[in-house]
């Protein structure tokens, strides 16, 4: 539609009451008419603009609130796309980016811990309580972290902790502040019992590629195993040197 279209009814009232104002032989009542019809087709348009204005309004509050409800629902989507839904954690994928991105900026030290006979714990006790000890162990591994890692789950009770710009004494030094937890008393999860775990750290230069780095680390956790579990062991890709 034509913007003359939208205004035909408007343009044919302007036209008549031009067309009046230009003749001056007219009596006073028809340019009072004219006025007057002038006047009531103005207050038309004003309460129509009025409309329209609140129209308008209504529908920007409304688009607003659309768009805030998106951005929550990418934010939550993002969430569960990069997070396990057990321990709230990075999932696999997302602490695998992680790393990745970390190695690409700086020197790694990288942690991989596994539950020390997580399968007798499910065997015996069933598989909530098994999930429950996975959520409390985390919760005890985040209190010592503090923020200065990521965690991540990468297996059924296997986690991996990445420690950018760490040197391998520093990382190891919180490992064991970790694993001291851990053994200090029993989680609430399994009063009954001590859980503990097997860690491997690793230290990485800027540059490694993560299967390099997850490669070490899962070594050292391997020979920690092979040596009674409940115990860390490392392993450096290169010389730590200056580190």
């Amino acid at each position: 539609m034509s913007t003359h279209d939208l205004f035909k009814a408007e343009n044919a009232i302007l036209a008549a009451a031009r067309t009046v104002g230009e003749q001056t032989n007219l009596s006073p009542e028809t340019y009072r008419n004219e006025l007057v019809s002038l006047i009531e087709h103005y207050h038309r348009l004003v309460r129509e603009s009025r409309r329209l204005i609140a129209h308008s309004d209504r529908a920007e509050r409304e688009l607003n609130t659309l768009n805030a409800r998106l951005h929550e629902l990418a934010v939550a989507m993002e969430y569960k796309a990069t997070h396990d839904p057990l321990t709230n954690i990075y999932n696999r994928g997302a602490i695998i980016e992680r790393m990745t991105h970390s190695l690409s900026k700086s020197h790694v030290a990288l942690v991989v811990l596994d539950i020390d006979y997580f399968k007798c714990i499910n065997d015996e006790f069933g598989h909530p309580t098994g999930d429950a000890v996975i959520c409390e162990l985390v919760s005890r591994v985040q209190g010592v972290l503090n923020g200065l890692g990521d965690i991540g789950r990468v297996g059924g009770e296997e986690f991996s902790i990445v420690l950018a710009e760490f040197s391998l004494a520093q990382a190891v030094t919180l490992v064991e502040e970790i694993h001291a937890s851990l053994n200090q008393s029993p989680l609430a999860a399994l009063p009954q019992r001590l859980v503990t775990a097997s860690f491997g750290v690793s230290w990485c230069p800027r540059g490694t590629r993560f299967e390099d780095a997850y490669g070490s680390a899962d070594a050292a956790l391997y020979e920690a195993k092979r040596q009674g579990r409940n115990r860390i062991m490392q392993k450096t890709i290169c010389s730590a040197k200056e580190y």
